[in-house]
């Protein structure tokens, strides 16, 4: 799979057979589309979709990277949409995040605005920036915007165009149909190890898709945009996906609003139950099977366990038989308050009983990074989720990710992997604590303890050794 951040010959027809074939080509052309008398041209007619592609924009970010105990500055480029008249962009989270120190947008003018960060979900891979008020101001620019279609009436079949900036080829439009309106791919990590696509099926479409397309709008020949274009399948052709416009628009008015979408985390993990309901003694089209519950969660506090049937969440009956039906039983899951009480109804060896648990703020397994300079290593914030893949029961959430060859922690022998827990024999958990650690003796001899597999270490760490 890859993140879109970047015929046959014919043959001799009779001229009945031609007449015949343009005929039904006709008659087959949508009703937003015109044939143009005099040059037979095919393209549609609504207003609504020279709007839209007046709306996309190419963007492109100049982001900070974190690898080998260094930090550098790398650029990308991708695609947008303008969705709103105070210059609110939708693209996609492996596009813009939280690390871009800069973003510049190229309008349909071909004019570059600058614009800010306003929030990302990488759970669904989408993200918002904001065209800059005072730049568009001062410049007297003008931009127009696009509109949201309802991407639960799109069907197999129905024609949808790609419109991009693939290869750096801004506002290229591409032709295809819907190819289907439910894909689902389990347990998709984007390229920098961020989950997505746990939430949401996809919309499958044969429209071109290419590096650079990431972040533009699949849109209906009026303009609607029924979804925002995110991948497409290596070594194939014809096979793109996108996020649906329902679940975009929700995500994008949470990044509005607060930057960011919460959800509820259970430590829960589901599989399908398609021809297993006659080892569970269950109903078809009734419950889903509890795959895995992750060690300390809320579920597992539960008492919970794998092989159990979810029968309804809070008194609503589930229906998980198929993998494509996953996602919206995992959104319901999240949807919930964050730090509130779930009922769960599960049936275990033919009984049922009902189970409560308070469920937790949802994150990421990757935490914020950043980079010491001087000392020469890369830091992350570990999150719960990672503490609990790992198996880490440690007070410290100060993770090594990078070293650089011939800097102090190099020398001193810290490795990726090592759990900062105390400089000078003070305690540091937090990147505030060690942030302030770091102000006061980067350029003086200290003593770093690191746990390393649940051992214990001493190291010397000397800026000043040659």
């Amino acid at each position: 799979m890859t993140i879109c951040k970047t015929r046959p010959p014919r043959r001799q027809r009779s001229f009945s057979g031609l007449f015949a074939l343009a005929v039904s080509m006709l008659l087959a052309l949508p009703l937003a589309f015109s044939l143009s008398a005099c040059s037979g041209i095919e393209r549609p007619e609504d207003p609504g979709f020279k709007n839209t592609l007046d709306s996309v924009v190419k963007i492109d970010v100049w982001e900070e990277s974190h690898e080998d105990g260094g930090s550098k500055i790398v650029r990308s480029i991708g695609s947008g949409v303008i969705m709103d008249d105070s210059g609110m962009i939708l693209t996609n989270a492996h596009v813009v995040n939280p690390y871009a120190t800069k973003i510049v947008v190229t309008l349909v003018n071909l004019e570059r605005v600058k614009a800010e960060f306003i929030g990302w979900d990488h759970w669904t891979d989408l993200a918002v920036i904001k065209l800059d008020t005072d730049d568009l101001k001062n410049r007297n620019l003008t931009f127009k915007h696009a509109r949201f279609g309802d991407s639960s009436m799109l069907r197999a079949g129905d024609v949808v165009y790609a419109v991009g900036t693939p290869h750096g080829y801004a506002r290229t439009v591409t032709r295809g149909i819907v190819s289907n309106t439910s894909r689902f791919f389990e347990g998709t990590i984007l390229d920098s190890g961020y989950e997505t696509g746990n939430f949401n099926t996809w919309i499958q479409t044969d429209a071109a898709i290419n590096p650079g397309n990431s972040g533009g709008p699949l849109v209906l020949p009026n303009g609607d945009v029924v979804s925002i274009n995110t991948r497409a399948h290596m070594d194939s052709n014809n096979l793109g996906f996108s996020v649906p416009s329902n679940v975009a628009k929700k995500v994008m008015a949470e990044l509005v609003k607060s930057g960011k979408v919460s959800r509820s985390y259970t430590g829960i993990s589901l599989s399908p139950l398609q021809e297993m309901e006659e080892f569970f003694d269950i109903d078809t089209n009734l419950g889903v099977l509890v795959r895995n519950v992750d060690p300390g969660s809320p579920a597992a506090n539960a008492k919970i366990f794998p092989g159990d049937i979810i029968l309804s969440i809070n008194g609503k009956p589930v229906d998980g038989r198929f993998p494509e039906q996953l996602p919206d039983i995992m959104n319901t899951l999240a949807s919930i308050t964050p730090n509130s009480e779930i009922n769960l109804t599960i049936m275990r060896n033919g009984e049922q009983t009902t189970k409560k648990l308070s469920c937790e703020n949802l994150e990421s397994r990757i935490g914020k990074e950043y980079t010491l300079e001087k000392w020469g290593v890369g830091m992350q914030d570990m999150t719960k989720v990672l503490a609990r893949e790992s198996k880490v029961n440690c007070t410290s959430n100060l993770l090594v990710i990078g070293i650089r060859n011939g800097y102090p922690f190099d020398a001193a022998g810290i490795e990726g992997g090592d759990i900062i827990v105390s400089i000078n024999r003070k305690p540091v958990s937090n990147s505030d604590q060690l942030r302030k650690a770091y102000e006061e003796l980067s350029g003086q001899k200290i003593l770093v303890e690191v746990e390393r597999n649940h051992v214990r270490s001493f190291h010397i760490v000397n800026p000043r050794a040659e």
